[in-house]
């Protein structure tokens, strides 16, 4: 990589950084673009060279958070991954973890299915986890736990019930609580007979 690429890289990931933490912080409506870019040390130019405006840059940090979020739920289901039901069970506890975090609440779950469309978030999730989710049914699908069944529906409604969990987590005034009461339900959803 050459040394203008690098400075263009690095100038991204400042921008991508400092938007993420203004956007986690106060959310999307809140900041402006002279802000993002005082906070990434960089000019309005630059900005606009490396993203088409403000919500394009949301956009990359809505990827970039997401796919550090697929990655920690991935990690908390492999922890389990001898047993397909607790894997399942896992990935589920680290999903709602995550989104515990304000940062990832404010940017993943509030702002960005207004922001970006529902449709783009979506195809940024189902970028991320849909994979993931998909083989972790299988794999329980396989060991007997669930009924044989397409595979792909159920993943788009898991991570539909996981999405609204961490939403109903968000907005309860007793998080731990509503957390235990979601866990319980979505296994109760999957397992019950």
């Amino acid at each position: 990589m050459g040394k203008q690429a690098e400075r263009s890289e690095a100038t991204r990931a400042a921008l991508i950084a400092a938007g993420r933490r203004l956007f986690g912080e106060r959310g999307y409506a809140e900041v402006g673009t002279e802000e993002i870019v005082r906070a990434a040390q960089v000019s309005r130019g630059a900005l606009y060279h490396q993203f088409r405006d403000k919500k394009a840059l949301f956009d990359a940090v809505v990827e970039q958070l997401e796919g550090e979020v697929t990655l920690q739920i991935i990690e908390g289901a492999l922890a389990a991954a001898a047993d397909p039901v607790e894997a399942l069970r896992a990935g589920a506890r680290a999903f709602l973890d995550a989104c515990a975090a304000p940062e990832t609440e404010r940017i993943l779950l509030l702002d960005a299915p207004g922001v970006l469309g529902w449709a783009r978030w979506r195809e940024i999730g189902a970028h991320h986890g849909l994979a993931a989710v998909e083989a972790a049914l299988q794999a329980a699908i396989d060991a007997g736990a669930l009924p044989t069944q397409p595979v792909r529906p159920l993943a788009h409604l898991v991570l539909g019930a996981l999405d609204e969990a961490a939403l109903a987590v968000a907005a309860s005034p007793d998080p731990p609580t509503a957390r235990t009461q979601m866990l319980t339900a979505l296994d109760h959803l999957l397992f019950s007979p």
